[in-house]
């Protein structure tokens, strides 16, 4: 079975096209017009061992709002895809990942009852040429247009990009863990019976 999703949004503010691989090797080609966060989604990518494929055209003359934010609308809806029914996965996954100052929580739930909570504080308003303040909303729309709760919590850390790079290397393994078949699962984990 393959898991994987292509998807392209097209609105007056982006155009994008994403092609995704839940079982790929970390191969990434990616290009959302800021430098920064191209690096932080190819770690992504790379410490999730997944394939991405992400080419973004955003009205990055107004600001990167609306770019990262589709584009984080656009990776969760791809996971969702590829992710499917979701029937013999672990469904939780989490990480506490260190990257010199930094230590980062990241704990999810593919529950499809989406949620997000976050602790973070940047030194910074930019790294790069990306807003710090846009890194929470990259997450919140991942985690809502993937349906799945997501809470990320900065333990410590001063360098900002540190920080963030943590988050989205914690993110990658929380989730591919997350997504991980497990042979004593029939079905979907849940008491009840169905993720709802």
């Amino acid at each position: 079975m393959e898991r994987k999703a292509t998807l392209e949004r097209k609105t007056n503010e982006t155009q994008i096209q994403c092609s995704f691989d839940l079982d790929g090797k970390g191969v990434s080609k990616i290009d959302t017009g800021i430098g920064f966060f191209d690096h932080m989604l190819d770690a992504f990518t790379r410490h999730g061992l997944f394939d991405l494929e992400m080419s973004v055209t955003g009205d990055l003359l107004v600001d990167g709002h609306h770019t990262v934010e589709d584009t984080g609308i656009v990776l969760g809806n791809a996971i969702s895809r590829a992710v499917g029914d979701k029937k013999g996965i672990c469904r939780y996954g989490s990480m506490i990942l260190p990257m010199d100052d930094a230590l980062v929580l990241c704990a999810i739930d593919l529950c499809n009852r989406p949620y997000f909570a976050y602790e973070a504080d940047f030194k910074t308003e930019k790294i790069g040429y990306l807003d710090t303040e846009l890194i929470r909303e990259f997450f919140y729309s991942v985690s809502y247009s993937a349906a799945m709760n997501l809470h990320i919590k900065v333990l410590s850390g001063e360098n900002s990009h540190h920080i963030a790079e943590a988050m989205f290397k914690a993110f990658a393994k929380a989730l591919d863990q997350a997504t991980r078949f497990d042979d004593r699962i029939n079905d979907v984990l849940s008491t009840k019976g169905t993720l709802a």
